[in-house]
């Protein structure tokens, strides 16, 4: 025993981060040339509440627990993947079975203690929801429970992803999981709380696990590089730690990957081409095209990036962090607030997101967004990378527009050389327009108080030297004595003037006219307008429409007002229609019926001629 503390302590001074020591036997045992190899994301898993990474707050919550002796039946820990869910429950676990429990630092040594690391007691079982959701499972869990623990002071449940149980699985659980025996404990992992019955979440003490922030990820792979006697360039486990997206597990499984990849240093360009992304400096190249809009440019770097493997959907990717962190100083954040960059680069990072401008960064962002949401469905990543980073280089224009927009609002239109104007000298020919007076429809009439002067905006070249000239004109004058008239009035007047003198309609020229106003409505209501049966006009100024088909006349009685509106805008008057249906007399049993000119009427009947054009169809007649 004392030997091996004496043997902990040693490696312990020689760690680079205090959560990092481990003991060297175990180490040792776990080599990379023995058979009994562990992952690094198993070998430094956290033991005790203190190695925790990024949980200080469930930690001390837990350990207070402890301390008070307010250990409850039932926990439920949520969290995205890989932030310490199953880690912190093994550590609970042992901090109540270990011999010297319960207690905030677990000894590791005694049977309980070592069976719980490894997953193997009988006591803490470790329980999986996915392939044990069904109430079978969870009814012989209830007798089982009831049953007292074989060696240790309690029976403590972990059931992992606890949210695929089913509802009868979760109905069974309730009332055990209410009222539990004494020595036993609940501990629930899900990353899915919302599939859980508020039933269940209501009965136990749930925690929220966050994401652990990109330092401390940064600090714990250093110190396992550390330990496994492994070098590393400057940056390595940042771009690692930015990579994992706040998930241990997942850094240290890539990490994982370089120790195999580069056993004794690992550079930048390991973890390129091992992830298949783009390093820093040809962000920047592409960063620096889009500023200066040359995409040529940007194809000749892209080609680059596809000859060295780059995943172009990672690096769509790279560039939304990248355009963030300008978002973030381009607000004015500082250099403790970018995520995807590191603090030296941030003088660079505030040149260029000030180049840009703030709405041409959040336009960017969302082209990227559309993207690369666009390139989960389509094999041509790279074509829609291009056009992203193209259109992102010309939205140099746009910042113009909405510059020369502010400019107007402010009332100066002088426009000021900017960074991503500077280099752009559109040549625009000069153009004289003048701008009438909103009031102002005819020359007939008079000013009225209200009126505001004609203003002459005479356009110019952009330059940096020159501006537009805004001139005002005085209004014209007129000589008419008339009443003072709304332009609505006066639009009103001159709309309806008539174009057909409704006293010379005869009943001749109505259906022409009729036939001109239908051929202006679109789809079927021109076709049964159009099948009429007699057709007269009723003066002074309606239209009398008879049909035989009951159906043509309910629809143009439907439709009326597009059938008034087409004849007034023929006519350049108000007209109104009226409908009539002749009903056919119905033949007797003894009458004969001729059934060839039926079909002859049918052959003519406008409808039927629709159909036929429209489809292609022929008529047969059957006998």
């Amino acid at each position: 025993m004392n030997t091996t503390l004496v043997e902990t302590s040693e490696t312990s001074q020689t760690n680079a981060h205090p959560l990092n020591s481990i003991n060297p036997q175990t180490n040792k045992d776990h080599s990379a040339g023995s058979g009994s190899y562990q992952v690094v994301a198993r070998r430094y898993r956290p033991k005790t509440f203190e190695e925790l990474v990024g949980q200080k707050h469930i930690a001390h919550a837990l350990s207070n627990a402890l301390t008070t002796g307010r250990v409850g039946h039932a926990y439920l820990f949520t969290g995205a993947r890989g932030v310490g869910k199953t880690s912190t429950a093994r550590i609970f676990a042992k901090s109540l079975n270990c011999v010297n429990g319960p207690t905030l630092e677990p000894c590791g040594d005694c049977d309980s203690c070592r069976s719980v690391s490894t997953g193997e007691d009988i006591d803490v079982l470790e329980i999986d929801g996915a392939s044990n959701r069904g109430i079978d499972e969870i009814r012989q869990l209830r007798q089982n429970a009831s049953i007292c623990p074989s060696r240790s002071k309690f029976k403590i449940y972990i059931i992992d992803e606890v949210h695929m149980l089913t509802r009868e699985a979760f109905n069974a659980l309730l009332k055990i999981l209410e009222e539990p025996p004494e020595h036993v404990k609940f501990i629930f992992c899900t990353t899915e709380p919302s599939k859980i019955p508020i039933t269940i979440l209501s009965r136990c003490q749930r925690f929220d696990f966050a994401g652990i922030e990109t330092t401390a990820i940064t600090q714990r792979l250093a110190g396992i590089a550390d330990n496994e006697h492994v070098t590393a360039d400057e940056g390595v486990f940042e771009m690692l730690s930015r990579r994992a997206s706040g998930s241990m597990r997942d850094a240290q499984s890539l990490l994982e990957q370089l120790l195999s990849f580069a056993p004794e240093h690992i550079s930048l360009a390991d973890v390129h081409d091992m992830l298949g992304t783009a390093n820093d400096k040809l962000l920047f190249l592409l960063l620096d095209a889009m500023l200066h809009c040359k995409p040529a440019t940007i194809f000749a770097e892209l080609e680059t990036a596809a000859s060295e493997g780059v995943d172009f959907g990672v690096m769509v990717e790279q560039m939304m962090g990248l355009l963030r962190d300008l978002l973030v100083v381009a607000s004015g954040g500082d250099a403790s607030l970018m995520l995807f960059c590191s603090t030296p680069q941030f003088e660079q990072v505030k040149s260029i997101a000030n180049a840009f401008g703030l709405h041409r960064i959040l336009a960017s962002l969302q082209i990227l967004d559309h993207t690369h949401t666009k390139m989960r469905f389509s094999t041509q990543g790279r074509v829609l990378t291009e056009l992203a980073l193209v259109r992102i280089a010309h939205l140099d224009h746009f910042q113009m527009i909405s510059v020369l927009l502010d400019r107007i609002r402010e009332g100066n239109l002088s426009i000021p050389p900017t960074a991503s104007t500077s280099s752009i000298t559109p040549v625009i020919k000069p153009v004289q327009r003048v701008i009438p007076p909103p009031t102002q429809i005819s020359a007939q009439s008079p000013p009225s108080s209200t009126q505001s002067p004609a203003v002459s905006v005479q356009s110019v070249p952009v330059s940096n030297q020159s501006a537009p000239e805004v001139r005002p004109t005085p209004p014209p004058v007129s000589n008419s004595q008339t009443t003072t008239q709304t332009p609505l009035q006066r639009f009103n007047e001159s709309s309806v003037q008539p174009k057909i003198d409704l006293n010379s309609i005869t009943d001749e020229s109505a259906v022409e006219i009729w036939q001109n106003a239908i051929d202006t409505i679109p789809g079927m209501l021109a076709t049964y307008a159009a099948s009429y049966k007699k057709l007269t006009f009723e003066k002074p100024n309606g239209f009398y429409v008879v049909f035989d088909n009951r159906l043509a006349k309910e629809l143009c009685e439907r439709e009326s007002p597009r059938l008034q509106n087409a004849l007034s805008q023929a006519i350049g008057k108000a007209i109104r229609i009226r409908f009539e249906l002749i009903e056919e007399k119905q033949p007797t049993p003894t009458q004969e019926v001729n059934r060839s000119n039926l079909f002859k009427d049918a052959v003519e009947n406008p409808f039927v001629k629709k159909i036929s054009e429209v489809f292609g169809a022929e008529l047969y007649e059957v006998r």
